[in-house]
């Protein structure tokens, strides 16, 4: 990924906690006819320092367990809120002219080798986990154990287990901060104009302290 180092964030933590609130990352794996892209929900856990394990599963079905090859590292990314921004919005336009519209967005790419875990209490537990993760916002709060033992039985059956033991973790916080005081709170009130507060959120914080 390019990496200009105004936008390099340097947080591991900060990255851990986009990639807790969008689980759904992009998982990418070179299989025997090319690469292969498969958006999957991957639960994190902190151990091993520095950087973690993602865990997670596919359908029986999916050739991603069987096509790989352990020995060639993997890609997930984790994608972060995102905007376009509108050269309109910056001040400096005014003055000079000299703006064009750009992309914000913050994103985080995990890198390790898969590995498959095609064992039944392992993967109850993986999805419990996961499970337990997502519902823990709502009032009432689904849980695995919710449903009749014979379904959750079936369904284990038609699915395998991923793992990642992260070895590399970058992330690319890219909210303005390229831009003069000036357009990144022209750029805020225009995000927070068009209901994008996150975005807003992001080029306050100028990339480091949130996500």
């Amino acid at each position: 990924m390019y990496q200009p180092a105004q936008f390099v964030q340097p947080s591991i933590a900060v990255m851990h906690e986009l990639m807790r609130q969008r689980p759904l990352a992009t998982l990418v794996t070179l299989a025997s006819d090319g690469l292969n892209a498969n958006l999957i929900p991957l639960h994190l856990s902190d151990a091993p320092s520095p950087f973690g394990t993602l865990r997670g599963h596919v359908a029986r079905a999916n050739p991603l367990w069987t096509d790989i090859n352990p020995a060639v590292e993997v890609l997930a990314v984790f994608h972060g809120p995102d905007a376009y921004i509108s050269p309109s919005w910056y001040t400096t336009k005014q003055d000079t002219g000299r703006v064009v519209p750009t992309w914000n967005y913050t994103v985080v790419q995990a890198y390790g080798h898969l590995q498959v875990i095609d064992d039944a209490q392992w993967l109850r537990a993986q999805l419990a986990a996961l499970t337990d993760h997502n519902e823990a916002g709502f009032a009432e709060p689904w849980a695995v154990a919710d449903a009749p033992p014979e379904f959750t039985e079936q369904l284990l059956a038609a699915i395998v287990g991923i793992e990642l033991v992260i070895t590399r973790l970058s992330g690319k916080w890219k909210v303005s901060q390229n831009q003069p005081a000036v357009n990144q709170a022209s750029v805020m009130a225009g995000l927070q104009g068009t209901g994008q507060t996150a975005m807003a959120d992001l080029v306050a914080a100028g990339g480091k302290g949130e996500n």
